[in-house]
Formats: structure tokens, sequence, C-alpha cells
């Protein structure tokens, strides 16, 4: 049984599932391919920090300036952020939409066996069937998509260290 079968016999749930993985992937790529360049590039974010700071930094005193640079630093860490979230509610939903796949399932299951009696097996084993795959799509969706969210916070953190030591090392 290829894939595709078992996608189609999860019905519209796997279909919304296999939707939000690609969406998720593809985030969760391009957040690694800029966090990685962001790592190799920190000395030109901090000049560009260092400039926006510079207009303010003449008429004020230095516990100001860290303050200003702080403000500036979260501003930069908040825009590199951006889509985490999605990442982050693709995890905690997928195994809510498995479930609600697996709650449809049996529904479909008793509806049949409510039909047509317990005398042929086979004709609710659709909805048995559909219960179990959507579970099992759900996880399979939300374990990289947590994996990778904390791997992103992870590198992501790691950059604000370095911007914070560095920026605040070379204003001070």
């Amino acid at each position: 049984m290829s894939i595709f079968d078992y996608i189609q016999q999860g019905g519209t749930i796997m279909y919304i599932l296999l939707f939000l993985n690609v969406i998720g992937f593809t985030i969760m790529i391009s957040k690694f391919l800029i966090f990685n360049k962001e790592t190799k590039n920190i000395s030109s974010t901090i000049s560009s920090l260092e400039k926006r700071i510079g207009h303010h930094k003449n008429d004020k005193s230095q516990e100001s300036i860290v303050e200003l640079a702080k403000q500036e630093l979260n501003y930069e860490v908040s825009t590199m952020e951006k889509g985490l979230n999605t990442i982050k509610i693709i995890a905690t939903i997928s195994p809510l939409l498995g479930l609600l796949g697996t709650v449809l399932g049996v529904l479909i299951a008793f509806r049949v066996m409510s039909q047509t009696g317990l005398n042929n097996p086979a004709s609710f084993a659709k909805g048995i069937s559909m219960a179990l795959i959507t579970t099992v799509g759900g996880m399979i969706v939300a374990i990289p998509h947590y994996i990778g969210y904390n791997y992103l916070i992870g590198m992501i953190d790691r950059i604000e260290v370095k911007l914070e030591k560095e920026l605040l090392g070379k204003l001070l």
C-alpha cells in the first residue's frame, strides 16, 4: 500500500495534515537557512544595530544607550522569529486533527454498524481504518515540527546571545 493510499483512506483530515506538513517544513527549512546565514553574518548585523543606535548616542547617558541597544536587539530578534509561531501551531494542532479524524472514523464505523449490523465486519473497517490512519498522521506531522521548533528556538537564542554580547561590548 502506498502513502497516497493511506492519505486517501484518512480522508479530508489527512489532506489537511499533508498541507500543514508542507507549510511547516517550508518554514522550518527557510528559517534554518536564514539563521545559519545570520550566524555567519553577525558582524554585519552588529554594524546595522550600531548605526541605528548611533543616531541617538550623542544626547543619551550610558544607561539609556544600553536600554536603547536592548530595544533594538529585541526588535531584530523578533523580526527573525516571524514564522516560528506557525511551526508551533502546526506541532500543537496536528495531534488534535489526528484525534478529530479518529473520532470521525469511529463515528463512521458505528454508523455503518447501526445500518448493516455486525454480520459483515468489512463494512465498518473503513471507519476504523480512517480512525487509525489519522491518528498516526497527526503524530507524524506533530513530532518533527515540535523538534524543529525547539531546535530553531535554540538557534535564535544562540544568535541573540552573540548579538547582545558583541553589541554591548562595542557600545560600552
